[in-house]
């Protein structure tokens, strides 16, 4: 690759903008994405009717399956019911490309809605109700707020000992956003928790599947990145993995 940068995809999902469907990616993930862990970047298509995953996870360094207002289908970890909106076009490109990516040897990584469709296409489960169960504390604001204010949800995380975020953050407890009606019900077999709420839910993991690095955590580090240095702190630790230096 010389001195070339990686080159990162980054999942679109299906959108309505005016009243025509499109695919987008929301650019606070790019931009903070691009400019911290210092790669270039293609937005990969949510379209498996024309596109699959193997076409396009050879030519690129690694994945990041974003946030999204949509909510991975229970039909896709074995249960039945949920709340939309859905979106079953990025469901299969998505836990289609965690396959070919790991297959490859490549990372992958995940923010948010990501977490969640790692953990599934690794063969976990989600649970739906951490908004609002008596055994967890809230993980998403009313939902009544404004915009910006469902991201002042904050919580505290502790970061496990020894894990990759551990070395990033240099430090054993953040302070997070907590936006997501969904969570991790049973964790995949062979992914490492790598911070957890105070409730006890998971809210990071990681592993190496081949040689694949795989990295992802429930809040979102893309939301006013330039003003918080530990999200600063993650997005670089992508670009580290991305050349093989994490």
């Amino acid at each position: 690759m010389g001195n070339a940068r990686p080159v990162l995809g980054i999942i679109a999902c299906q959108r309505t903008v005016g009243t025509e469907p499109a695919q987008a990616v929301i650019e606070r993930y790019i931009r903070p994405t691009m400019q911290y862990a210092d790669v270039a970047a293609l937005i990969v298509p949510s379209l498996p009717d024309l596109m699959s995953a193997s076409e396009v996870a050879g030519r690129l360094d690694g994945i990041l399956l974003t946030g999204s207002p949509s909510n991975v289908e229970t039909s896709r970890y074995g249960e039945a019911g949920g709340d939309g909106p859905f979106d079953p076009g990025r469901d299969e490109i998505a836990l289609s490309i965690v396959d070919r990516m790991t297959g490859g040897g490549k990372p992958v990584f995940g923010i948010c809605r990501g977490f969640q469709e790692i953990n599934v296409a690794l063969g976990g489960t989600l649970r739906r109700d951490v908004s609002a169960s008596a055994d967890l504390l809230a993980h998403h604001a009313a939902e009544d707020v404004a915009f910006d204010a469902m991201f002042d949800h904050l919580h505290p995380v502790h970061i496990e000992s020894g894990g990759m975020l551990a070395r990033a953050f240099g430090k054993d407890e953040l302070t997070v956003n907590s936006v997501h009606f969904q969570g991790i019900g049973r964790l995949a077999d062979g992914l490492t928790v790598e911070a957890r709420a105070p409730d006890g839910l998971v809210e990071a993991f990681s592993t190496t599947i081949g040689s694949a690095p795989v990295l992802a955590v429930q809040w979102h580090p893309e939301w006013n990145t330039d003003t918080n240095p530990d999200s600063q702190a993650f997005f670089r630790l992508l670009g580290r993995v991305l050349r093989g230096e994490a």
